[in-house]
């Protein structure tokens, strides 16, 4: 008997349905078997189906003489299931990769041995539209928040607020069958059969974890299509409430049910592309007459349009939308008139001379006392004690500030009173364009490491690195710098070809390194002992950057539970994604779930990459800039380069990383793991290679580059000797990129 039973109905979707089959038959977890109904589906359905099943035994495929629809579909193919588990998939939607592997591990672990698996788990998925956007559901931190056991609905009754669909969840096929649950005819047919089975289970489990894209079609999609079918949803609460009549003990759920019948149906009603015009009014009607007749308690103040009449709701409907239009008419004043009073406040502020002792600072869009502005705040209040440092930070990011931090928020009136004043600006991103650049005042731009990838004005030629990117107004910020920090030749050569103003290249090094030019052997302690990293263990220190080539910028290059199972015991495999892809769906489809399964560690949150990479052993990355930091800590590197043709097409590269890589360089998985496995990552070839890097990347790195850059701009002394800061003024000539 094989673990899942994934039962696909088919119909008008040739497509996209070999997308979706690949997405189940290619999954890591193999023991599946595939029910594909053809619903009588009049294009070329039936023979992909049959080109699959002719050559993978583990399809099986039924067809119907006769459309029946999606509900019914799903019906016929049930009998022929064998699996332990249902998992239903509708045939435009796709699995994501390691998804099965996934949901296994998490039922095996919420499995008592007295009282069996789960009869219901529910998994998260991600909404991916048709202009290639992809947003995951809104409501998945309900998945995380409901424990790590099993559980009744009635014991966590917002699960019920999670999206009522069949396709989310996995299904044990014995509690299925002992229920009798089956889908009805129509549209929504997820509803009464979802509610039932939510109710009945005695045991519920949820998986944090992204198993599922839900593909929103442009058009062919039921729920985007213009039907009187729409008004089937009154016929499938009726049937809800008939299933929980039979069942006295779910009669406190009618409340609840009553609700959310009036809630769905009106937000039907309110979808301009659901119901024909004409309709409407009669839709209203049986809806309201649906909520008198199972109304079993108060009328909560949102559903109280549903005792009146039609008239009145289209009204009060006019009525807010009238009221949403003149609140975002107010908010246009209101922003107008606040702006022309701070331009006034400005001017009349820029009027006063600078204070010689104020330093303001601020790092990745104010985000913290994090990278190169840090050190350098940090050097400056140790050397500069007269200096005083205030640094831009974010509301939501305060809590993470060190005691002692002086800060103010973006934008705000002491933002604009120390912008106004202050004498240095510190940065490793363009300060706001309304910031205006006073005579005297000093501009550092510290960048954000060594580039590898196109930066600046480079990326005119590459429209699809810099959709969405205004690099002349870019150019314009850029023109307030004064100072360009460099660590290295190369960067040198690249900021002056990549930002045409006139600044100054300061060869100082870069301030965030001198951590890891000083690093000792056991300054990675304390951040393995709060990462729960065990003593002894190897640290292998993944690190990918984001892709251009690819909406959204994630992409999944390797399968991190089998890379991890392959490193073998006594390493751990620590996780850390670029920042711009924290708080999108890549954490969402399987590293969240692997760390708190403790396969891998995900660090993507922790704030200072310095510290993460002392505690590692090995760097293993694709084309991040954290190799040339990684460098100055003279240990392996490895660059796993295996889509470098279409990143550097899509996005443009200074240089061959593959060609003069600071390691070996891998282009597939099972090249990765050999070397892995073999130990050649540590070899001498590895050592030779790192050390030509070093020469060429680290140049300008010994350890006391924020001393320099203090000494130099805020201190005003003439450095001499081996800490000496040289400083090369900007377009000097250069038109193209040669070696250092």
């Amino acid at each position: 008997m094989p673990r899942f039973s994934v039962i696909v109905p088919v119909f008008k979707v040739q497509g996209f349905l070999r997308e979706c089959l690949d997405s189940v038959l290619e999954q890591s977890y193999t023991d599946l078997e595939v029910i594909a109904v053809d619903d009588c589906s009049p294009d070329g359905c039936g023979a992909i189906l049959d080109e699959y099943a002719a050559r993978d035994p583990r399809v099986r495929v039924l067809h119907l003489p006769q459309n029946v629809g999606l509900g019914r579909a799903r019906n016929a193919g049930m009998p022929y299931a064998e699996g332990e588990f249902l998992l239903f998939l509708d045939s435009d939607d796709t699995l994501t990769p390691g998804a099965l592997r996934a949901v296994a591990d998490r039922l095996d672990e919420t499995t008592d041995p007295g009282h069996g698996g789960p009869d219901v788990l529910v998994f998260d998925y991600a909404r991916t539209y048709w202009w290639g956007g992809t947003r995951r559901n809104a409501l998945a931190h309900v998945l995380a928040e409901a424990g790590d056991g099993t559980f009744r609905a009635a014991e966590h009754p917002e699960i019920l607020e999670l999206l009522m669909v069949v396709w989310n969840k996995v299904y044990r096929r014995e509690f299925v069958a002992r229920e009798g649950f089956t889908f009805p005819p129509g549209y929504y047919e997820d509803t009464p059969w979802t509610f039932p089975v939510m109710l009945s289970a005695d045991r519920i489990a949820t998986l944090d974890r992204i198993c599922l894209n839900y593909r929103q079609r442009r058009q062919g999609n039921i729920l985007s299509t213009t039907s009187r079918k729409h008004f089937d949803i009154h016929d499938q609460y009726e049937r809800v409430f008939a299933f929980v009549d039979s069942r006295p003990e779910l009669a406190r759920w009618r409340p609840y049910l009553h609700r959310k019948m009036g809630e769905h149906c009106l937000d039907i009603l309110a979808k301009p592309d659901r119901l024909p015009a004409s309709d409407k009014g009669e839709f209203f009607a049986r809806t309201a007459a649906l909520f008198r007749e199972h109304r079993s308690g108060p009328v909560p103040p949102e559903l109280r349009v549903l005792t009146g009449g039609y008239p009145l709701y289209r009204a009060r409907r006019g009525a807010s939308r009238a009221g949403g239009e003149l609140a975002r008419r107010g908010r246009q004043a209101r922003s107008a008139a606040v702006a022309r009073t701070k331009r006034g406040w400005s001017a009349a502020h820029g009027l006063r001379p600078l204070e010689p002792g104020l330093a303001v600072y601020s790092a990745f869009s104010h985000r913290g006392v994090l990278g190169d502005p840090g050190a350098v705040y940090r050097a400056a209040r140790e050397l500069a004690p007269h200096i005083r440092g205030v640094w831009v930070v974010r509301p939501d990011q305060v809590g993470q500030l060190p005691p002692g931090i002086e800060h103010v928020a973006p934008d705000s009136l002491d933002y604009r009173r120390v912008t106004a004043r202050a004498t240095y600006f510190v940065n490793n991103v363009n300060w706001p364009g309304t910031l205006v650049k006073r005579e005297g005042s000093v501009h550092i731009h510290t960048h954000q490491g060594t580039p590898l990838k196109y930066m600046g004005a480079d990326l005119l030629g590459k429209p699809g690195a810099r959709h969405g990117f205004d690099v002349p107004q870019m150019l314009r910020r850029a023109d307030r710098w004064d100072f360009s920090l460099v660590a290295n030749r190369h960067s040198e050569l690249v900021w002056d070809r990549a930002y045409p103003c006139h600044f100054t290249s300061l060869r100082t090094g870069s301030p965030r390194n001198d951590l890891l030019v000083r690093a000792r052997p056991e300054d990675g302690l304390p951040v393995r002992a709060r990462l729960g990293i065990p003593a002894g263990h190897r640290v292998v220190l993944y690190a990918p950057t984001r892709r251009d080539y690819v909406r959204g910028g994630h992409l999944d290059r390797l399968d991190l539970a089998r890379f991890a199972q392959d490193l073998g015991e006594g390493h751990t495999l620590v996780v850390r994604l670029h920042p711009s892809l924290a708080d999108g769906p890549a954490r969402g489809a399987g590293l969240s779930e692997l760390h708190r399964r403790g396969v891998v560690v995900d660090a993507t949150d922790e704030p200072h990459v310095e510290e993460l990479m002392l505690a590692a052993d090995v760097l293993v990355t694709d084309y991040s800039a954290l190799l040339f930091d990684y460098a100055n800590l003279d240990r392996p590197i490895v660059v796993h380069a295996d889509d470098w043709g279409a990143y550097a097409a899509s996005r443009g590269t200074y240089f061959d990383i593959t060609a003069d890589a600071p390691g070996h360089v891998t282009r597939s998985y099972p090249d990765l793991a050999r070397l892995f496995a073999s130990g050649a990552w540590q070899d001498a070839e590895s050592t030779r290679l790192r050390a030509g890097f070093r020469a060429r990347f680290c140049a300008f790195d010994d350890g006391r580059a924020a001393e320099r850059v203090v000494r130099t701009l805020m201190l005003g002394e003439d450095v001499t000797g081996p800490a000496a800061a040289v400083q090369v003024p900007a377009q000097a000539g250069h038109d193209v990129l040669t070696s250092s």
